[in-house]
């Protein structure tokens, strides 16, 4: 089940997932799906948006995923706008992130800028993101399927 911020189904059933919730934010929608479809084979909900601002109004809205998934370059609100954003949210800041890129950041000079998050470069290796989301995983969560 993909959810996207695009539904049209009452927020209130859109934001009641699982614990094992992804927020994917990326503004490639050829990325987002085929993320959604790695992330649901794996036994994830995936939730795709395509821009920050409207991850935080999900995020702000209630939805409380297991980790979210970066893209750094985006129009609008990029992922460092985001990033600041959701460290300065007392309720959003320890919501464990995976930096996705194909903007060639190493991982030092990603975690100098970001913070203690997870990075995996474009185009996305399927085992390492997998990898990165399930050590994002807060350790009282079981794994999903």
């Amino acid at each position: 089940m993909v959810i996207d911020a695009e539904s049209t189904s009452p927020p209130d059933a859109r934001d009641a997932l699982p614990t094992t919730a992804v927020l994917v934010i990326d503004d490639d929608r050829a990325v987002l799906d085929g993320l959604s479809e790695l992330l649901e084979d794996e036994g994830y909900n995936p939730v795709t948006v395509q821009d920050g601002r409207t991850a935080l109004d999900r995020l702000r809205s209630g939805l409380r995923p297991c980790a979210i998934l970066l893209d750094l370059m985006m129009p609008g609100m990029d992922g460092w706008d985001f990033r600041h954003e959701q460290l300065s949210d007392s309720d959003l800041k320890d919501i464990p992130v995976v930096v996705i890129t194909a903007a060639g950041f190493s991982k030092s000079s990603v975690r100098t800028q970001f913070g203690d998050v997870e990075f995996v470069p474009k185009p996305l290796p399927p085992v390492a993101l997998l990898n990165a989301v399930r050590r994002c995983r807060r350790p009282s969560m079981a794994e999903p399927g």
